[in-house]
């Protein structure tokens, strides 16, 4: 028993100690990673909130709908990019992951690590997203504050859904591969995701209403619409319910987890 118990500790100190190291290189490098994980969402959010409505192409509202999409992106883009790229260049020709594995802790708490650093990175950019918001929309930022845990919680479960995505794209992806990634995959993740459009609002277009459902950005763009969107005309935005966003975004990470701890596994034990 006491053996066990030393043996618990030793991996958890481990766990730990590989987590702080990753965050201090973070902080050194805090300047370039606000600006990978940043600029793209702020261009979107200068140009759709404040320059279309400007000139009269876009509602006034249209800023409001939007800033939760832009959230949720920039955390579930950032929380990925987290994982998926170290992660990408540990597991090649370096091996740069074997130090890691070496240390006494469960190859699958590796992994684990991996993502709540990334799902750290992932709450950190949605954060700054709001005085950023702030900055550019000015009069057209509108968060409502009656539902801040919620919103909280929705930015922590964004963030841990794209570092679960970013292990097993990680874990599967070839470093000579990782610009086709971009392509096959953040471009479909980024126009199906409800990022500058609310989920009913397709109900014309059913079978891309339906399509978008397989996304779980959706999930989480939908889900901060119901914490941030104030009330227009004393009524809630109308957005997908809370019982398929937290559900499904649960699930999300449930299995991609599962399925990213396999292939790393495979990936590093032989």
């Amino acid at each position: 028993m006491k053996q066990e118990r030393s043996r618990v500790w030793l991996a958890t100190n481990a766990f730990w100690a590989i987590l702080h190291r990753d965050l201090v290189v973070t902080r050194r490098e805090f300047i370039p990673f606000l600006l990978q994980a940043l600029m793209q969402p702020l261009f979107f959010l200068f140009i759709f909130g404040k320059v279309l409505p400007g000139i009269g192409l876009a509602s006034g509202s249209f800023a409001a709908l939007m800033l939760p999409g832009i959230v949720a992106l920039t955390g579930m883009i950032a929380a990925m990019q987290g994982v998926t790229l170290p992660l990408v260049l540990d597991l090649g020709f370096a091996r740069e992951i074997d130090d890691r594995l070496l240390s006494p802790l469960p190859v699958w708490w590796v992994a684990l690590e991996k993502v709540l650093f990334g799902a750290l990175r992932g709450t950190i950019a949605s954060l700054v997203i709001f005085p950023l918001g702030w900055w550019i929309l000015r009069d057209g930022f509108a968060v409502r504050t009656d539902r801040l845990l919620m919103l909280m919680g929705m930015v922590i479960l964004t963030g841990c859904v794209g570092s679960t995505i970013g292990l097993l794209m990680g874990t599967i992806i070839k470093p000579e591969q990782i610009s086709l990634m971009f392509t096959l995959i953040f471009t479909p993740l980024l126009f199906t995701g409800c990022t500058y459009y609310p989920w009913g609002a397709l109900d014309k277009i059913r079978w891309y209403q339906i399509l978008t459902l397989l996304n779980p950005l959706t999930y989480a763009a939908e889900g901060l619409r119901y914490s941030m969107v104030p009330q227009i005309g004393g009524r809630d935005f109308p957005t997908l319910g809370l019982q398929w966003i937290l559900p499904m975004l649960g699930v999300s990470v449930i299995v991609m987890f599962a399925m990213g701890a396999r292939t790393f596994r495979k990936r590093v034990v032989t």
